[in-house]
C-alpha cells in the first residue's frame, strides 16, 4: 500500500517520521513524503538529532539511526508537492509532528489543510501525531465548514508537556517549545463539537517512552479510521497500530 507523508522543508520531529516510516517499509509498503515544493529534500529539527539542551532531550539512539537510513532513500528526496499530489493515488494519510518554528510552514499551509480535507472524505486510514494534529483541527469539511475532527475522538500534544518543556527550557532556547502562542491541545480541543468527552489527555508522562517492545508508557486513541498519538514517546505503538489499521482496510 502506500501511504502519503506530508513534512515541512525543516524542523519536524526525527522519532515521529522516522518510526512511523521504518515500521511501514518493513511491512513492505511504500512511503511517500510531500513537500511544498516537490523535490525539496527535507529535514528534520536538527536539535534533537543533537539534544536540545546540555545533549539532552533529544531523539533516542534508535530513532536517529531511522533517520540516517531515512536519508540515503530515493522517495526521501523525491518528493512530491503538496498542492500537486492526488490524494485519491493513497491508501493511507500519516501527519508527523514537530514543535520548531519551521514546523508553521507546515502546520499553517492552507493548500495542505484542502488536500487533507480532500482525503478525509475518502474514509481512509489517517494517522496524527503530536502537533500534526493541528493540521486536522485546521482541515474544513466542505460539506459542514467544521474541522474534519469536530465528532472525533483524539488526542494531540497535552498542554501540561509542551508548558514543561516550554517553562523549563525558555531560560536558553526562547519560544523553541512555542510553536504558537496557542497551546496544541486547546486548539484541537477548540475543533471539536464536545471537548470534554472527545478529547483524551492519556496518563500523566514526561520522560518515559515507548520502545518496539514496550509499549507500558505509550498511549494512542483510535475513532474508526482516525488514529492519533500525543509525543514521540508514543511513536512506537502508533506506528504499529497505524500499520494494523491500513492492513485492516479494504479499498
Amino acid at each position: 500500500m502506500r501511504v502519503l507523508m506530508p513534512v515541512p522543508d525543516h524542523d519536524f520531529d526525527v522519532t515521529e517520521v522516522a518510526v512511523p516510516w521504518r515500521i511501514l517499509t518493513d511491512a513492505g509498503h511504500e512511503v511517500v513524503f510531500a513537500t511544498e515544493r516537490a523535490g525539496t529534500p527535507p529535514a528534520a529539527d536538527p536539535r534533537l538529532l543533537t539534544g536540545v539542551i546540555f545533549g539532552q532531550l533529544g531523539a533516542e539512539a534508535e530513532p536517529r539511526t531511522f533517520y540516517q537510513q531515512l536519508t540515503g532513500t530515493p522517495e526521501f528526496t523525491a518528493t512530491v508537492s503538496w498542492s500537486e499530489v492526488d490524494v485519491d493515488d493513497f491508501d493511507g494519510l500519516l501527519l508527523p509532528g514537530g514543535h520548531a518554528p519551521g514546523m508553521r510552514q507546515y502546520l499553517g499551509s492552507e493548500t495542505l489543510q484542502r488536500q487533507v480535507a480532500r482525503f478525509w472524505t475518502l474514509g481512509r486510514p489517517v494517522g496524527a501525531i503530536c502537533h500534526g494534529v493541528l493540521v486536522l483541527a485546521r482541515s474544513e469539511d466542505p460539506a459542514t465548514g467544521r474541522s474534519v475532527l469536530a465528532q472525533r475522538r483524539t488526542t494531540c500534544l497535552p498542554k501540561y508537556m509542551e508548558r514543561i518543556a516550554y517553562f523549563s527550557t525558555a531560560w536558553r532556547l526562547g519560544r523553541y517549545y512555542r510553536t504558537y502562542p496557542a497551546y496544541v491541545e486547546d486548539e484541537v480541543r477548540a475543533a471539536l463539537d464536545d471537548p470534554d468527552t472527545q478529547f483524551r489527555r492519556g496518563p500523566v508522562e514526561l520522560t518515559r517512552r515507548g520502545t518496539a517492545t514496550d509499549d507500558t508508557t505509550a498511549f494512542i486513541v483510535e475513532d474508526r479510521n482516525y488514529l492519533s498519538a500525543r509525543w514521540p514517546g508514543d511513536a512506537y505503538l502508533f506506528g504499529r497500530r497505524y500499520l494494523a489499521l491500513l492492513e485492516g482496510t479494504e479499498r
